[in-house]
């Protein structure tokens, strides 16, 4: 199993990333400093929008991820419906919001669906 870092650092390093690369990202919902969890919202600017959801791999114990909101780009609303039902299970959780005309995410990990 890899070691994790705390969900806060986790945060503050995908801000840089993204921002290297000039693309805007937010956090919409701070969780536990240490141990949240982190949803990813992909928002392509045109109503389309994304849930990418961390996993742990079970064959290696690598991070993943799963594209919560389905194979499919999903209207905004349907997104953010997804997050309120993951925070109501989760009150720990953080949400970060890339906003990207080309829907990319930056995440070195494998995203499946």
């Amino acid at each position: 199993m890899e070691p994790r870092l705390k969900a806060e650092i986790w945060v503050k390093a995908h801000i840089r990333k993204c921002a290297f690369q000039n693309v805007l990202v937010f956090v919409t919902r701070r969780g536990d400093e240490t141990a949240g969890a982190v949803l990813v919202k992909i928002n392509r600017l045109n109503n389309q929008c994304m849930i990418l959801t961390p996993t742990t791999n079970f064959e290696d114990g690598s991070r993943k991820w799963l594209q919560g909101t389905g194979p499919d780009w999903v209207e905004e609303t349907v997104a953010d419906g997804y997050v309120q039902k993951q925070i109501s299970f989760d009150p720990d959780l953080w949400v970060i919001e890339i906003e990207d005309a080309e829907g990319r995410h930056f995440l070195d990990e494998k995203v499946e669906t």
